[in-house]
């Protein structure tokens, strides 16, 4: 639990009335999602800024070697570590050609709530770009419980004080960058850029690529 002024205490849902970027890391650990296949930590939709990305998938892990200096008796062999996979839940919104990111501008308003009956996590804000441009945007993202491979994010920009030129892109990245694992250095190897590229090609103006 966090004791902060920005968390409204309601039935069924938890509410954060305001955006602390001190406390980022701790709400992307209150507002994830999973249903137990997925689990997708509550970083905001435009990935930064972020305490630590995540998007797991049970059963995807990293293994690796477990070395001692001395062997013992039921010592194990490997390791696993469940790594970050691709991150396919970035969307970023470009308004009159300045990109949505907190940390400039204004951000007049900033809300979101983590619905625990319907499983949803809404978010809504009102952001001015440096430019002068300002924006509501309003996101519903959720795992589903029904079909547990299915991730969804409703993404809708409006502008609130005129016609502005808006692009929204979804992005893929993978072997995002984390902060450094402090302790076991085996660890850390084990998880940096686990993942490589096995295939992609580029038909027209689509392009597709494969990582294991």
């Amino acid at each position: 639990m966090i004791a902060h002024p920005a968390f409204r205490v309601e039935p069924w849902a938890l509410h954060e009335t305001e955006l602390h970027l001190d406390i980022l890391a701790q709400s992307e650990s209150l507002f994830a999602l999973s249903n137990g296949n997925i689990g997708l930590r509550g970083n905001l939709d435009e990935g930064e800024p972020h305490g630590l990305p995540g998007s797991y998938l049970n059963g995807f892990y990293e293994l690796h070697a477990q070395p001692y200096s001395e062997a013992g008796y039921g010592f194990p062999e490997s390791g696993q570590t469940l790594i970050n996979v691709t991150n396919g839940k970035l969307i970023r919104l470009l308004v009159d050609d300045e990109p949505f990111d907190v940390r400039y501008g204004e951000l007049r308003a900033h809300d979101r709530v983590l619905d625990f009956r319907a499983g949803t996590l809404s978010r809504r804000a009102e952001w001015t770009s440096p430019a002068g441009r300002t924006v509501r945007v309003t996101s519903v993202r959720l795992v589903s419980l029904t079909h547990r491979s299915i991730v969804a994010i409703a993404y809708d920009v409006e502008p609130l004080d005129g016609p502005v030129n808006v692009v929204v892109q979804s992005e893929l990245v993978a072997n995002e960058q984390l902060p450094e694992a402090h302790g076991d250095p085996r660890v850390a190897a084990a998880l940096e850029s686990p993942l490589v590229p096995e295939e992609w090609l580029c038909m027209g103006t689509a392009a597709r690529s494969g990582a294991a």
